[in-house]
């Protein structure tokens, strides 16, 4: 099989997440073609993985590489969101827990989904092919106002508003469904400094249809915290983010869950929390959740050489986290 994807920050992730025991599990939350899982069951022998990914076709191509590995690796086709929600009963609680939240090169160059502006193809932009709207279905339903913060709050876009202008009057006449019609009418749209710029002028445009077609950003903060409820006590979190919004959200969702909380009279079931506070106890930001250390005060970034030899780790930022012992088992 051709591996298309090269997994970003490896050695950064490698160093933070490394299993501190043998026999330990990581459920690898978004396995793409499973790189990070590759090198994680290459490099420890002892280690357990659990892959998620609600793309079967590219779960396809992440079994047949991790086949050698056999039963070290088991793969399961879920939201990873839905995965949390609702734990296997016969899978252990996680040692340690990574996100990587970019999306594969695989995505881009070979699904024929239009992620990407570089090749005419339908304006799909799903993950799972199962079901949801597609970028097209956005573009065609989205108010001008609507398609306009879409692009500003999922991508930065500064130029939204230009952009939604066009494509609101654009539809009016023919659908906007190929990537190459979008692209160009983006292009049109931006001033030409903007067009000519380091980026393509399409790149944030397409990023918000991606993040909107698949819940992306709704989902982050609600994915993670289900996670954290379900990784053990003296495990590690690990997140790949790959624009400043992803980052922003990462960040302060760990800062919050930094904070001291005091919890009492605690449970567990499979090694979930459940918390009910004493009368006179402070209350916590973070109520049924154990808090966590955080292991990088500012988010590590790609070096100049991996930069250079794998380019879509340019954007990449990564952070880590460790949570607490209470006192409590897991």
């Amino acid at each position: 099989m051709e591996v298309i994807h090269t997994p970003v920050l490896l050695e950064e992730t490698i160093h933070y997440l490394a299993p501190r025991a043998p026999g330990e599990l990581m459920i690898d939350a978004t396995l793409g073609e499973g790189g990070h899982s590759a090198a994680f069951l290459e490099r420890f022998p002892e280690l357990y993985i659990a892959g998620i990914d609600a793309d079967g076709e590219i779960q396809a191509r992440a079994r047949e590489r991790l086949a050698p590995f056999g039963q070290r690796i088991r793969l399961y086709k879920r939201w990873a969101d839905d995965f949390f929600t609702d734990y296997p009963v016969d899978l252990p609680f996680p040692d340690t827990i990574l996100f990587d939240l970019g999306i594969s090169l695989f995505h881009y160059e070979g699904s024929g989904r239009g992620f990407s502006f570089m090749r005419d193809e339908y304006l799909d932009m799903r993950l799972d092919t199962s079901s949801g709207k597609t970028a097209a279905d956005l573009i065609a339903s989205l108010s001008e106002k609507d398609f306009a913060d879409l692009l500003y709050n999922n991508a930065g876009e500064r130029f939204s508003r230009r952009i939604a202008s066009a494509v609101h009057s654009a539809k009016k006449q023919n659908p906007i469904t190929s990537t190459t019609a979008l692209a160009e009418l983006v292009a049109a749209s931006v001033p030409a400094s903007y067009r000519h710029g380091s980026i393509h002028p399409a790149t944030r445009t397409f990023q918000a249809l991606r993040m909107a077609v698949n819940n992306e950003a709704d989902n982050l903060p609600s994915m993670l915290e289900k996670a954290l409820e379900k990784l053990k006590i003296g495990g590690r979190m690990g997140v790949i983010s790959f624009h400043s919004g992803e980052d922003r959200k990462v960040k302060n969702f760990f800062r919050e869950k930094s904070r001291d909380c005091t919890q009492s009279d605690m449970t567990t079931d499979r090694g979930q929390s459940r918390l009910s506070m004493q009368p006179d106890a402070p209350i916590s930001r973070s109520v049924g959740i154990c808090p966590v250390k955080i292991l990088t005060r500012k988010p590590i970034s790609a070096g100049e050489e991996e930069c250079r030899k794998n380019p879509p780790s340019r954007s990449a930022k990564f952070r880590a986290v460790e949570k607490i012992d209470t006192g409590v088992a897991s």
